[in-house]
């Protein structure tokens, strides 16, 4: 298929060309435009286009409905059939899929289905990039030098399944990271934003924040590993509250395997994990964060059915006022588990009523620890959903309500779960870009925590 065919056009082939018993196929329309810099200077730029096609294959049998998925990428005419073929084959020879459901009917079709893709180029940087500009005469006024990248995808998703879907969704996805440095090298701050399309992030503002925490780190303090009050950025609580959300399948945790099963049997459904309001959802319509108002499932999984395909995605509150609500269910989990329906998330909004600022919580901190980021996270004990990991780009210590230094950083101990329970205060939520999940995740809006007691385990020499 050149890639001028209409991806529809694909769609609707691969289909008339199924002999199987039930097909769906998703045709991933991509294309992105970067650019990077370092020492304050563009280095490279650059815009690419591809085409992934996904089809699933399912075959009704005796025991039950197998199902066969195969995608590749950069697929022509000649390719398709063997595509397809290849699939029917993964599905008769495959057993009876576990999760198999009758393929999803009945929700109407997307008025755009047979519009061409939407594509982003680099005209998407056309007000960014004078700034960006800008943003390096200041730093090299200020004595400092910025290295990083903007990167700006857009996906256009087209579901047509054999039981007669016909869905698309356009998803815009933007990040921006920008690093700080001295001239020594000895001092670095990062900072990072998500946009939809970089018409709400301002370089130059991102270089002010990392001038005054360069600033910080002129004065050097040495701390030892332990228990210290630390206010958390949204962007490393947003880290940690993904990684919760991918730990939150039903079924894992009604087989006791997770942090949200109950000891003896079932799940904390009902259980406060919060004594503050804190309200944990995930909205398709939020404004900003906008994701696929349907099922978009590549690939089996705890938390995905490619039998769900096309299915609606609700808002969904997984935590309502502290209190645990849902976990992520497919169709066939639900029935297994006796639990509602709850499809995955494509974007994580925290909201816990608070108004202050990070800068204002920091005014309000007697002594303690602000965070710039999180990074390395691995998880360390399921059933008590552990994680370890490290910090990175500035620990700042605060007395007085005034940073008075950098200190040293570490290596933490601790459970988003568990750092609910102990939060006594929430900030404002705000939009903010996950670090360390970024690549993965980043339409997420989160407020600052305070957490009195956060586990510095040990002391790290890493940057």
């Amino acid at each position: 298929m050149s890639t001028r065919t209409k991806p529809h056009e694909i769609v609707e082939r691969a289909l008339e060309l199924s002999t199987a018993d039930g097909c769906v196929v998703i045709a991933d329309e991509e294309s992105s435009a970067n650019l990077r810099w370092a020492g304050n200077a563009l280095t490279t730029n650059g815009v690419t286009r591809g085409r992934t096609l996904t089809v699933i294959a399912t075959v009704d049998g005796k025991e039950g409905t197998a199902s066969g998925v195969v995608s590749r990428s950069a697929v022509t005419a000649a390719d398709l059939e063997p595509l397809v073929r290849a699939a029917e084959a993964a599905a008769r020879g495959a057993g009876p899929a576990e999760d198999a459901q009758p393929l999803v009917t009945g929700t109407p079709a997307s008025p755009d289905f047979t519009d061409a893709p939407a594509e982003t180029s680099s005209a998407v940087f056309a007000d960014f990039a004078p700034a960006l500009g800008e943003a390096f005469a200041r730093a090299r006024a200020g004595g400092r030098e910025l290295y990083g990248f903007a990167n700006h995808e857009l996906v256009s998703t087209y579901v047509g399944t054999s039981t007669g879907l016909r869905l698309r969704h356009d998803q815009p996805n933007g990040t921006l990271e920008v690093n700080a440095k001295s001239p020594d090298r000895l001092r670095s701050a990062w900072a990072g934003r998500s946009t939809r399309d970089f018409k709400d992030v301002d370089p130059t503002v991102l270089d002010a924040e990392l001038a005054v925490r360069l600033g910080w780190a002129e004065r050097k303090v040495e701390l030892p590993a332990g228990r210290y009050e630390t206010l958390l950025p949204p962007t490393a609580v947003a880290d940690l509250l993904i990684y919760q959300m991918w730990s939150a399948a039903a079924r894992d945790a009604v087989e006791g395997r997770t942090v949200f099963s109950q000891p003896g049997g079932g799940t904390r459904l009902g259980e406060r994990l919060s004594p503050l309001p804190l309200t944990l959802r995930s909205d398709p319509n939020a404004p900003g964060l906008e994701s696929a108002p349907f099922v978009i499932a590549h690939s089996s999984g705890d938390d995905a059915s490619v039998f769900d395909n096309g299915l609606p995605v609700p808002p969904t509150d997984w935590i309502a006022e502290g209190e645990l609500k849902r976990l992520t269910t497919t169709r066939h989990s639900a029935a297994l588990t006796g639990l509602d329906l709850s499809p995955g998330f494509g974007n994580l909004i925290l909201d816990g009523g608070g108004e202050k600022s990070l800068e204002e919580m920091v005014a309000g901190t007697s002594r303690g620890l602000l965070l710039t980021c999180l990074w390395y996270i691995r998880e360390v004990d399921p059933a008590t959903l552990l994680l370890t990991g490290l910090t990175r780009d500035g620990v700042y210590l605060v007395e007085d309500g005034q940073v008075v230094g950098e200190v040293n950083n570490f290596r933490f101990n601790e459970s988003p779960v568990d750092l609910l329970s102990r939060a006594t205060e929430v900030g404002r939520t705000e939009k903010t870009l996950p670090r360390e999940w970024g690549d993965w995740f980043t339409r997420a809006a989160m407020p600052a925590l305070r957490i009195p007691d956060f586990n510095m385990s040990s002391v790290s020499k890493g940057v």
